[in-house]
């Protein structure tokens, strides 16, 4: 009978090959972004995230509740109230959008309301309004509309009291009016 020699066994952590895998480590150049790769991953696999591709056309009302990144091309209305809306390089929208937040890469046509965030990026195109409490524009991206940067829950400034003169009385047929008054 054939029995396996466990002293040809690799240690624990190490591949068949005897090759360790690297560990970031404090201090060496690249180890905090390569330790925030792995974690932006491990965030990427909990995250629901709903593709629709190049070749696909919408027309029409589109809502959802999970992160959407748009490829394709969408005419109507998007809705994600709680989630982020990325448009990809090849994403053509016209659409008035609401979401938590909108990244743009490709071309926008229409109204933007985020309630976190617009992030127009290098060769991202706005052209409609936005409204959102926080709004990034790269340089090279192309926006052309108004932007109202409202906070949440700012609180709006009590109006002042106007002290109300008392109007002076009219003056008489052919008397001149008094003056300060």
């Amino acid at each position: 009978m054939w029995k396996r020699d466990e002293s040809v066994r690799p240690p624990a952590g190490r591949d068949a090959m005897g090759v360790q895998p690297p560990v970031p480590q404090a201090g060496v150049p690249g180890a905090a972004a390569q330790g925030a790769d792995i974690e932006g991953r491990r965030h990427m696999e909990t995250r629901d995230v709903v593709n629709i591709g190049k070749s696909v056309v919408i027309k029409g009302e589109l809502n959802g509740s999970e992160d959407l990144t748009v490829e394709g091309h969408v005419e109507g209305r998007i809705e994600l109230k709680d989630h982020v809306l990325t448009i990809g390089p090849h994403g053509r929208i016209k659409a008035e959008i609401h979401a938590k937040s909108v990244i743009i890469l490709g071309e926008v046509t229409g109204n933007i309301l985020a309630s976190e965030k617009v992030d127009i990026r290098d060769n991202g195109s706005v052209d409609g309004d936005i409204v959102a409490p926080r709004v990034a524009i790269a340089e090279g991206a192309h926006f052309r509309g108004s932007v109202d940067m409202q906070r949440k829950s700012a609180p709006t400034p009590p109006a002042s009291k106007v002290e109300a003169k008392p109007a002076a009385p009219p003056a008489a047929p052919g008397q001149p009016a008094k003056a300060g008054a």
